[in-house]
């Protein structure tokens, strides 16, 4: 994992993405990502904290880091 990627994922979200900011990252709409989350496809993993879901930013950098070395 590229420390280039989280140290931009951190800089620019903060410590976790909000469900809105990880939709926007991910070019897809909220209620998508959320009909993702149900059905287990999501490609980045959530968590719940006080009703509300987050993404931790390093696993929104592995994400995008897997996503270059696949299309490579």
């Amino acid at each position: 994992m590229s420390l280039l990627t989280q140290a931009y994922f951190l800089e620019r979200y903060g410590p976790r993405l909000s469900a809105e900011q990880l939709a926007d990252v991910l070019g897809v709409t909220k209620p998508t990502l959320y009909n993702q989350i149900s059905a287990g496809t999501c490609p980045v993993k959530t968590y719940l904290e006080g009703g509300k879901r987050f993404a931790d930013y390093r696993d929104v950098a592995e994400h995008f880091d897997r996503a270059r070395l696949q299309a490579a």
